[in-house]
């Protein structure tokens, strides 16, 4: 058994974003020389997602409308406070419970080289707390 990992990175470009990674995701596949096993996308992050789903910008669009909707950034959240670890104050409660909804992977099958995605899907990375540079890890494992 062979296994195959990188660190990709990724930088929004807007406070919430949906970030397609697939093709990224592939090429990893590719340079792994495994044909056949599966393929993990882990985030690095709290305050962001991995998700797959289709590549429309009006789906893209409502997912990013009913997270705010159902974690709006006014809301008095216990995490909206002074946290003396961080030596800060902690604003981004709504994206810590947005990356929960989300997920933080994907995980899928390669066969003969190609990951198994389903013909309208693709795999996001989503950022929930602003303009940073992310970090997200590709695992090829297998023949």
């Amino acid at each position: 058994m062979k296994t195959y990992f990188k660190e990709n990175q990724v930088t929004a470009k807007k406070e919430f974003e949906i970030i397609k990674i697939t093709d990224d995701v592939r090429s990893v596949v590719e340079d792994s020389k495994i044909s056949n096993g599966i393929v993990y996308v882990i985030s690095e992050h709290t305050t962001t997602g991995i998700t797959v789903n289709e590549n429309l910008e009006c789906v893209e669009r409502d997912i990013l409308a009913q997270m705010d909707r159902l974690f709006p950034d006014d809301y008095p959240y216990n995490h909206n406070h002074y946290l003396p670890s961080y030596g800060t104050i902690g604003g981004n409660a709504p994206g810590h419970l947005k990356s929960l909804v989300t997920g933080n992977h994907c995980v899928y099958p390669v066969v003969d080289g190609e990951i198994k995605l389903g013909h309208a899907a693709d795999m996001y990375f989503v950022e929930y707390d602003g303009i940073k540079n992310r970090k997200y890890m590709v695992y090829v494992l297998g023949e």
